[in-house]
């Protein structure tokens, strides 16, 4: 197998990546407990994205495993989730972290996920007036039995990833979530790494 293409997403920060259908992308969490927001965007033709919504709707899961395809606004297979080498959970329910979320926190002008993934999009020359929510890799949001969502510290381990393969040739957004007043992050935002490896 080729040697991968290995890029660092520095904390609180967000970085965008081209893919060929059938390429394996690697989503490292080097120090664990750092959230990963992934988004992906098709580039043949039409502008399509990847909807959590329609996920859980053909796949009837809340949550993926292996074998799993995303899928996206139009109902087409964009990612498959290959391996998960993590305890999961991959949250499917949540937003990206806003500004919003932070000035109720009293955090104003915090670095946040939306503004991460919106100028990523900027550099790639795609103007969105809305933001898809993502799949929150490695993070504990499980729902309880009275229906409230609950964001717990991430259970991901050092080195725990996920290895997914592309279905189509997509631009992907992958943040490293910036929330550190909360405990989602185990307290402290650190890098995640990409690793890109070409398809057969």
């Amino acid at each position: 197998m080729q040697e991968p293409d290995r890029v660092v997403v520095p904390p609180q920060s967000g970085r965008s990546f081209r893919v060929k259908a059938g390429d394996v992308i690697r989503i490292i969490d080097p120090k664990g407990q750092q959230v990963s927001d992934l988004w992906a965007f098709s580039t043949e033709g039409r502008l399509d994205w990847l909807s959590t919504s329609q996920t859980r709707d053909i796949t009837e899961r809340l949550f993926p495993k292996p074998g799993c395809h995303f899928y996206s606004a139009a109902g087409k297979p964009m990612l498959t989730l290959v391996e998960d080498a993590s305890p999961g959970p991959h949250d499917m329910l949540y937003p990206a972290c806003d500004g919003a979320l932070y000035e109720r926190a009293g955090l104003p002008n915090h670095p946040n996920c939306r503004d991460n993934l919106m100028r990523a999009l900027s550099a790639e020359g795609i103007d969105l007036p809305f933001a898809p929510d993502p799949v929150d890799l490695f993070q504990n949001s499980m729902p309880q039995p009275d229906g409230t969502l609950v964001v717990e510290a991430s259970i991901n381990p050092p080195g725990g990833y996920v290895t997914l393969r592309a279905e189509q040739d997509l631009l992907l957004v992958v943040t490293a979530c910036s929330v550190d007043h909360h405990p989602t992050n185990g307290g402290v935002c650190t890098e995640i790494e990409v690793e890109i490896v070409p398809g057969p």
